[in-house]
């Protein structure tokens, strides 16, 4: 197993004593102790964006409700027709 790098962080006196307290309670080192919080952490990072509402779940109440008119692209066809001939009777009134 390859041994990775050390790596280095600036701690509060409190939290130092903390983990100090935490590591010799559990008899377990200091680097144990954080890769423990440290992947408790991003555990319930991973569950709070599980459980988070997807995109389309935030704007589903939105959705088609801005300038809606019901009906608008229902018998287009007989609309249009209606349209013209309405028209060719104006013209020909004339």
């Amino acid at each position: 197993m390859k041994i990775p790098p050390p790596v280095s962080i600036r701690l509060d006196a409190e939290t130092e004593r903390r983990l100090r307290r935490i590591a010799h309670e559990d008899g377990s080192s200091l680097s144990a102790v954080v890769r423990e919080a440290i992947a408790e952490y991003g555990a319930a990072r991973e569950r709070r964006a599980a459980a988070a509402p997807s995109a389309y779940e935030r704007l589903a109440p939105f959705v088609g409700v801005v300038g809606r008119e019901t009906g608008r692209s229902e018998r287009t066809g007989e609309r249009f027709r209606a349209i013209v001939q309405a028209r060719a009777r104006a013209r020909r009134a004339r």
